[in-house]
């Protein structure tokens, strides 16, 4: 019973990581809400009180190479210095990019 049980847990560990569903977990909050949560604090509206030239805002973001959602999660896991690196397992992947949605179409 012990091994069956320890290999239907292996299945489903491994089908969920598979399926990216380790790192696509949802806490169901809106891009605002995680922004507020996670982003105001160094980015209030959109700014950036580190590095003024590094805004969220479309110009800047381009002239950085951060051009759309994949960028702009990709920046929140490897970020640069002065910023806080924010792994799947602290932000899920969902909800880094319920972020860089609510980023592009709000610092525009």
């Amino acid at each position: 019973m012990k091994k069956i049980l320890l290999s239907a847990a292996v299945v489903m560990v491994c089908g969920s990581l598979a399926a990216g569903g380790f790192a696509e977990t949802r806490t169901g909050r809106s891009g605002e809400e995680l922004f507020k949560e996670h982003c105001s604090a160094c980015h209030p509206e959109g700014g950036n009180i580190i590095s003024t030239s590094k805004t969220l805002r479309k110009a800047d973001r381009e002239a950085h190479g951060i051009m759309n959602q994949t960028d702009i999660v990709e920046k929140m896991r490897h970020p640069g210095k002065g910023m806080t690196s924010w792994s799947a397992s602290t932000l899920p992947d969902a909800d880094a990019l319920e972020i860089a949605d609510y980023i592009l179409k709000t610092f525009k």
